[in-house]
């Protein structure tokens, strides 16, 4: 595919980087030299210096020919006019990033595609929802849902007590009559390499596991990981950017408590009148016994989303000393995703990674309606919707020729997930869920085209 970027910054540089791993023929527009020099000399692929919103610009970029133009700049106009500009030169699929939620919430009352935008993209807004599923399924670390919930993939280390440390996939599944979950990948402690599991694979104390569920699954999980669903019902968010904002918004609209931790005084006098229903607090967060006098031990969960990775690590370290039993903190840093199982920290959100992964399915080939990279992971889900040309059509799964990297972790049929095995047989119109290694992609695609 032919994909034009205009925005080098963290985001723009993040998936131009992991669409480079691709081979895909990408070009970085940005009118900021130092940025794309960077982008020149530690990635394979074009750049052009200069505006994304000029004609000459994306002319230049051979924008006429190109499959998708994402524009990833700061500025909602940039963006906006830039996927205007392509779309009438003719790119064929134009994303543009917002910040403003506003404009996601009125998506259905106004139309986009009128001025050349098919697809919003917020990492602010992706970062929010990510951490509303933590929050539901306190146990795990990462959560997606796979159209709204009939299928989720869950995250998590395992812990000593876990009753299926020591045994096998076949073993662990044996617990339960039928089968409503699947493990589809994990990692051994101290090691850098992704396991498909199979059904001979042995279960270890501090592996991370990802899983494939269905509803009826995730009460299983509970039980196999040994541990019980905790409500969370106190919440503690520190920085009042507009993850933090959304959050406490969203999660007190739900009837959590929510108080929201803010050191600029003019903001938390705003704040304090837009979000009626939160605590605002005008404290510095860093400041432990600050903290604790607001009673930061009664919080079920502590959420750092400040601007520093750091701080929001280092808080989070904090609340995790005071038997917080969740926190979530917000980074930049892709390097800290190694860090977050070894140090503490329940969960560690990266907007980039969350928006390349949005990104991702627009650029994959064959009928693919969902793609979530794993974090910390070599490793990546693809829903696959089954055609009639589909080389799986009216086959067992275990008659398919699939690749030993990869594993079909469930099947969405009729509005109902379903956790297959070996004998299952697919239909037309099924919605395949595939956790694959990125070298057995291409052979995973060539059977769904």
């Amino acid at each position: 595919m032919k994909i034009i970027i205009a925005g080098a910054g963290e985001v723009g540089y993040h998936l131009a980087k992991l669409l480079s791993f691709e081979s895909q023929d990408i070009i970085l527009i940005d009118n900021n030299e130092s940025s794309i020099n960077i982008a020149e000399n530690k990635l394979d692929i074009k750049t052009i210096e200069g505006d994304s919103t000029s004609l000459s610009v994306l002319q230049k970029a051979d924008v006429q020919n190109s499959d998708l133009v994402v524009s990833l700049t700061s500025s909602e106009s940039t963006n906006f006019t830039t996927c205007f500009l392509s779309k009438q030169l003719g790119a064929k699929r134009t994303i543009a990033r917002i910040s403003n939620f506003e404009f996601l919430e009125s998506s259905s009352a106004i139309d986009f595609n009128s001025i050349g935008i098919d697809e919003l993209i917020s990492p602010e807004n992706l970062a929010a929802e990510e951490i509303k599923h933590l929050i539901n399924e306190s146990a795990f670390s990462t959560s997606h849902d796979f159209e709204e919930g009939i299928l989720k993939m869950m995250g998590i280390k395992l812990e000593k007590n876990a009753p299926f440390i020591g045994k096998t996939v076949m073993e662990a599944a044996s617990v339960f009559p039928g089968v409503h979950f699947m493990p589809i990948a994990l990692k051994r402690e101290d090691s850098e390499t992704t396991i498909i599991p199979r059904g001979n694979t042995i279960f270890c104390e501090s592996d991370q596991v990802y899983f494939i569920t269905n509803k009826k699954g995730l009460k299983e999980l509970y039980n196999l990981i040994g541990t019980v669903k905790q409500e969370i019902k106190n919440v503690m968010i520190l920085g009042a950017g507009r993850v933090g904002s959304m959050l406490a918004k969203d999660l007190s609209e739900k009837g959590l408590n929510v108080k929201l931790i803010e050191k600029n005084k003019d903001k938390a006098s705003h704040l304090a009148e837009y979000l009626q229903n939160v605590m605002i607090l005008n404290v510095d967060g860093r400041n432990i016994d600050l903290l604790v006098e607001e009673n930061l031990d009664n919080m079920d969960a502590f959420i750092a989303s400040t601007g520093n990775s750091e701080t929001n690590i280092m808080s989070c370290l904090m609340a995790k000393s005071k038997k917080i039993k969740k926190t979530i903190a917000l980074v930049e840093n892709m390097d800290y995703f190694n860090l977050s199982q070894s140090i503490g920290i329940d969960t560690l959100i990266n907007k980039k990674l969350l928006a390349a992964n949005y990104i991702f399915k627009f650029v994959r080939n064959g009928d693919i309606v969902e793609l979530a990279k794993l974090n910390d992971m070599d490793a990546e889900i693809v829903e696959f919707i089954v055609k009639e040309d589909s080389k799986v059509l009216n086959k067992k799964i275990v008659d398919l020729k699939f690749p030993l990297n990869a594993i079909i972790g469930g099947v969405i049929r009729g509005g109902i997930g379903l956790v297959v095995l070996g004998g299952f047989e697919i239909q037309i119109g099924d919605r395949v869920l595939v956790c694959s290694k990125p070298d057995a992609l291409k052979k995973v695609e060539s059977l769904f085209l």
